[in-house]
């Protein structure tokens, strides 16, 4: 009970001393406000686009690996991927059916064009694919009275489609689009399910922008080849991601009698490898605009120094009074550093209510995402302490040493 009478009234004191310059006190919390409210807002900034990247990449599927036909290079110019037709249903065939690390497959070939519903109109993106590609991209319908194409249609080469969200509001509106009929060249399609919404690509493109078709349909009635473009495809665990992308390249090396030494007529992207790619780039973000918003804290904490020095140069006759009345050297020592702890704590416990505020006015106006969490608030908030009892310290430490009948005698 003694000890928490004597914390309260040391506290007490140091309230009373900071209140006799109320605004000198205000000016030197503001550099610790400042100081916690730019490391809050700026993590939360760089967390924020992790979040977002991270998101736009598992919309992409779970453990996903995507095969693209090679490029052409042609008069000293190269193609991009797929430029070149190398990939065959064979392929993914023999994917599917060869490589033990590897779970679902799904070829896919595409085209852009418009698609038609009665005075309505929309230019998108037509992808044929199988059954298989709902379910590597992870990627349900929207109503339950909708649905996937099943491998009959991909067997029958069914006039099925599946909307985008993008291309049904654009089409329909309001109306519900199952069983409603669109024309893609001409050719009357019959919409049998919605997509739910996926939103943007890590590349920035909407993915809700497109119309999904059986391939054997796409292959026969709309485009008339027999090739395909692309091969979605599913590793059984996001470990076995790597060992899959090994396996299928050696496979299509071996099916496309690629010598040792000749390039890959084919690539292959891993999101796993993107995904972590990404992650460390927006970690290294997130650090760097920490470090830098933490830069005004240790200046506020100067600023903490430097009005202590004053404050212990003004206060010492009082120091003075106090040792001749018993006091000790550490009773001296901790009572100037709980106040400068008092004004970082204060300062800190502002500018978390800053930094909280700046952030959602970044997310809300800038339209920039913004992830607040307790781990930064609380960190944000033990370094203004920390910087608080650090550069109190050295004024705390003086006044202690102080002389009581120098002390008594300065004017």
């Amino acid at each position: 009970m003694r000890g928490l009478n004597q914390i309260y009234m040391v506290v007490k004191i140091a309230l009373r001393a900071l209140g006799r310059n109320k605004m000198r006190s205000a000016l030197t919390m503001l550099g610790v406000v400042i100081g916690v409210g730019a490391v809050i807002a700026m993590v939360a900034v760089g967390q924020g686009a992790s979040k977002a990247v991270q998101a736009q990449i598992a919309s992409m599927g779970s453990n996903v690996l995507m095969v693209h036909s090679g490029s052409s290079f042609h008069g000293g110019v190269r193609g991009g991927a797929g430029s070149v037709t190398t990939l065959t249903g064979d392929d993914a065939r023999a994917i599917e059916k060869e490589c033990s690390a590897v779970d679902l497959v799904a070829p896919t070939l595409r085209t852009a064009t418009q698609v038609i519903s009665s005075n309505q109109n929309w230019s998108t993106m037509i992808i044929g694919t199988t059954p298989s590609y709902q379910f590597i991209r992870s990627w349900p319908v929207e109503s339950e009275s909708g649905s996937f194409f099943k491998q009959s249609d991909q067997d029958g080469a069914s006039k099925v489609a599946v909307l985008g969200k993008t291309v049904s509001d654009n089409l329909f509106g309001s109306q519900d689009p199952i069983n409603q009929t669109v024309r893609i060249w001409k050719i009357p399609f019959r919409v049998i399910g919605v997509l739910s919404g996926k939103g943007q690509s890590a590349q920035g493109q909407d993915q809700d922008d497109i119309v999904i078709v059986p391939l054997s349909t796409m292959q026969k009635r709309i485009l008339g080849v027999t090739n395909i473009g692309s091969i979605f495809v599913s590793a059984r665990t996001p470990e076995d991601t790597f060992v899959a992308q090994q396996q299928i390249t050696d496979l299509l090396r071996q099916r496309h009698h690629i010598q040792p030494g000749q390039d890959d007529d084919f690539s292959i992207r891993n999101f796993t490898d993107v995904a972590a790619t990404a992650d460390a780039t927006t970690r290294i973000l997130t650090i760097l605009l920490g470090s830098i918003a933490s830069v005004s804290l240790v200046v506020g904490g100067i600023g903490i120094m430097n009005i202590m020095l004053v404050s212990v140069t003004e206060r010492t006759r009082e120091i003075g009074i106090r040792m001749a009345e018993g006091a000790r050297e550490r009773d001296i020592l901790i009572q100037f550093l709980v106040e400068s702890a008092v004004i970082s704590i204060l300062g800190g416990l502002i500018g978390i209510l800053l930094g909280t505020g700046i952030s959602y006015l970044i997310s809300s106006f800038a339209e920039w995402p913004t992830l607040i969490s307790k781990g930064s608030i609380i960190l944000a908030f033990l370094f203004s302490g920390s910087v608080g009892l650090f550069f109190g310290f050295y004024p705390a430490f003086r006044a202690s040493r102080l002389e009581p009948a120098e002390a008594l005698r300065y004017e």
